[in-house]
């Protein structure tokens, strides 16, 4: 591919612990520029990534970004973790270098049809389930994003037919100057408000996925969540809805894919697509995230007996009520992704109904984002009767507000929460990871959570 980037001093901000920012790295140095890796980490810390970029001509700025670098770069390229009001960002705004994100460049260069999907919660299921929908009719279909892959690396395999799903946060959509030709959003509820000054500034975040669209681009929402119905109205371009709760009788608009009597169906059509039994993927809010796939594969004409294959075979997106294994008649379950009190309250909901006669342990806790805990609090004490809890701003809250009925074990590691939820259980009892919180006091990332809660939940005897 064209070489847009050659001789030019590019600054990469932030190399991260998931992926993208090595293959950021990776594409401009396959571009002939001049990269510079900056990081606040230690080399030790991020030696994984490092690993991936050996044998690169890379110049190497860690433990602390410096001064310079933000003054004489022709280009910044910011990891999307990196707040915009970073003073190091301030310095090159004073000296006009322009800062972009690996996203918006891809946005930039790519001539292919993107499908863009963010929301609070599920994007990530919904991304994994609209590529592989569109994988039955457009083979050379690709899944990027937030899910560990920088969508510059790949740029060189795309070409103007391509099918692109972008999962897309809201710091990948910060700065973003075009919006996807299809969007999706499953729903906005409360996070990361450590960030964003107000929930109104993190719904203008989201809303930009749609904000640049043209009036022939898609629009996929939630009529279910009333933020989404409310800010539908801001849209230019064509919005399509989909409901788990309503049907096309009873909603106000009209609706592509809905839920009636159990049956998913979409386009009004008399034959169901899929009965939700079938599904294997399980809780209300997973329906949802179906019926938002569902409705993009409508859009890209889909085969019906695709779609049934498709949602048939999927099992559901890596840490995200992940079965893990069973020990001894107990059976343990990760939902790591649960990064927020929304999330883990819906997690135990769909427990308490998939295993109404079970007990279930929870391991709970970690860093807050400025977040309400009094209603997960409210579900634990009503659901739980021993909550496993990891250490944290977050755990405080959530101890605050437990009912005295709540047998607490603090504990200061995922070993100890592991073998404490062992010994908590019996024969028959679930043993659930869904935190409710941040992870960063005490894992790389929420990843790095669920893969050592796996890890020694496997090394139990």
């Amino acid at each position: 591919m064209e070489k847009f980037f050659e001789g030019k001093k590019v600054v990469i901000m932030g190399l991260g612990l998931h992926g993208g920012g090595s293959s950021c790295a990776k594409f401009f140095c396959g571009q002939g520029a001049d990269v510079i890796v900056t990081d606040l980490k230690s080399e030790k810390q991020l030696q994984k990534s490092l690993e991936k970029l050996k044998g690169l001509d890379i110049k190497y700025s860690l433990s602390g970004h410096k001064e310079e670098d933000f003054k004489k770069a022709d280009l910044i390229v910011k990891n999307p973790d990196v707040p915009n009001d970073s003073p190091f960002l301030e310095i090159a705004r004073k000296n006009n270098i322009p800062i972009k994100t690996d996203v918006g460049i891809f946005f930039d260069l790519a001539d292919s049809a993107i499908i863009g999907v963010t929301g609070t919660k599920g994007k990530s299921t919904v991304s994994a389930l609209i590529y592989n929908l569109l994988k039955a009719r457009f083979p050379d279909a690709v899944l990027a994003g937030n899910i560990g892959v920088s969508p510059l690396e790949i740029l060189p395999e795309i070409g103007s037919g391509s099918k692109v799903v972008l999962e897309l946060s809201s710091f990948e959509l910060e700065g973003l100057e075009k919006s996807p030709h299809v969007a999706v959003i499953t729903n906005i509820v409360p996070d990361h408000l450590n960030r964003y000054k107000s929930m109104s500034e993190y719904i203008d975040t989201k809303k930009i996925i749609f904000k640049y669209q043209k009036p022939e681009d898609v629009l996929i929402l939630n009529y279910d969540d009333a933020v989404l119905r409310k800010i539908s109205k801001d849209a230019n371009s064509q919005v399509y809805f989909f409901s788990n709760k309503l049907t096309p009788e009873t909603a106000e608009v009209e609706l592509v894919s809905y839920v009636k009597n159990s049956e998913i169906f979409m386009n009004e059509e008399n034959r169901p697509v899929i009965k939700t039994g079938e599904l294997h993927i399980f809780g209300e809010h997973n329906v949802s995230n179906v019926l938002a796939a569902v409705t993009a594969a409508a859009i890209f004409k889909i085969p019906r007996k695709n779609i049934e294959k498709v949602l048939k075979s999927f099992f559901g997106a890596p840490h995200r009520q992940e079965f893990v294994l069973e020990k001894k008649g107990v059976e343990y379950f990760n939902d790591t992704a649960a990064t927020m009190p929304f999330a883990a309250i819906v997690a135990l909901k769909t427990f308490s109904t998939r295993f109404p006669k079970a007990n279930i342990v929870l391991i709970a806790g970690g860093q807050d984002k400025n977040l309400e805990y009094e209603d997960f609090a409210r579900v634990i004490s009503d659901k739980i009767k021993n909550l496993v809890l990891l250490p944290g701003t977050a755990s405080e809250k959530i101890k605050k507000y437990l009912a005295k009925n709540v047998k607490i074990c603090a504990v200061g590691s995922m070993e100890k929460a592991v073998n404490a939820a062992c010994r908590l259980s019996h024969e028959g009892d679930k043993v659930l990871l869904s935190p409710g919180a941040a992870s960063f006091n005490l894992f790389k990332n929420e990843y790095d959570r669920g893969d050592q809660f796996k890890k020694f939940v496997k090394k139990l005897k």
